[in-house]
């Protein structure tokens, strides 16, 4: 791409964004917001946390007729730590040096890694951006907030089986063989995406988030997580991560660094965008 392009796009050449994805999902769940974000001119790496893409070991009667075990299998992933999640995210974010520009993005419950991260290292990153994400300068745990009075009317609580402690491992079933199952299930995450697509969709998502994800203390501090300059992409109609609960922790990281807020974005739809409308969240990613 020349230099002439790229200003027309208003996107520097020598920017990357490093993309953390969220619950269930992978560095795949970004492939059409890659592409249109090298539409407009901008680099992007997606990162595959631990535990997810090649690494996520369903259980072992997952595939099997009757599914055997779903409620009840320990999950393979249970030695899985945020640690583990946030140094996969430095690794990405280390290698991208040689840009001049790194924004890091971070959907739903990949705020948790990439803020630590961040914490880690904020001389890695020169924007972190929130895509309907866990934001912990207010609280420090993603449950903080997901069990919050202004989750109340999320949906989705239906689809987790069994008991999160005794698995290790908050628990879904993509490939369900009940319609109500997989209509919750779409109703939650990609009511906007169309249905055709939605199949695709659910039959990608692993069955396992690592209970460390959710449920780990994050702590990020003014002086090095609040100096990054940061956005905020609200979901307008998330189902899953309500509009209420996100003004929350906009709200509470705002007060948590006082003098320097987020900047905010709204996108129609879904908690899904990289589903539903991927050229819409490519534009509103970049700076």
């Amino acid at each position: 791409m020349t230099d002439s392009s790229a200003r027309r796009t208003g996107v520097a050449p020598d920017t990357v964004l490093v993309l953390v994805h969220g619950a269930w999902h992978s560095s795949w769940q970004w492939a059409a917001t890659r592409h249109a974000l090298a539409g407009l001119g901008a680099a992007s790496v997606a990162v595959d946390l631990p535990g997810h893409g090649f690494d996520a070991q369903p259980p072992s009667g997952y595939l099997l007729p009757g599914q055997p075990g779903m409620l009840t299998e320990k999950s393979a992933l249970t030695t899985v730590t945020m640690d583990d999640c946030a140094e996969r995210v430095l690794a990405a974010l280390g290698r991208m040096r040689h840009y001049r520009r790194v924004v890091l993005v971070a959907h739903s419950a990949g705020g948790g890694p990439a803020s630590l991260a961040a914490e880690r290292a904020p001389e890695l990153v020169d924007r972190i951006v929130y895509l309907s994400a866990f934001v912990p300068a207010g609280r420090p745990r993603f449950h903080d907030y997901t069990g919050s009075p202004e989750n109340a009317a999320a949906r989705g609580r239906s689809l987790h089986l069994g008991d999160p402690e005794a698995l290790g491992a908050v628990r879904i079933n993509p490939l369900s063989p009940d319609p109500a199952y997989v209509e919750e299930l779409r109703q939650t995450h990609y009511h906007d995406t169309p249905p055709d697509r939605f199949d695709r969709w659910r039959s990608a998502l692993s069955t396992d988030l690592p209970l460390a994800i959710p449920a780990t203390p994050v702590t990020v501090t003014p002086a090095r997580w609040g100096r990054i300059p940061r956005t905020f992409v609200r979901c307008a109609d998330d189902r899953a991560l309500t509009p209420a609960v996100q003004e929350l922790m906009i709200t509470e990281a705002d007060l948590a660094v006082p003098g320097d807020p987020f900047a905010v974005r709204t996108l129609p739809g879904s908690h899904s965008p990289f589903a539903a409308r991927p050229h819409e969240l490519a534009a509103a990613l970049l700076p």
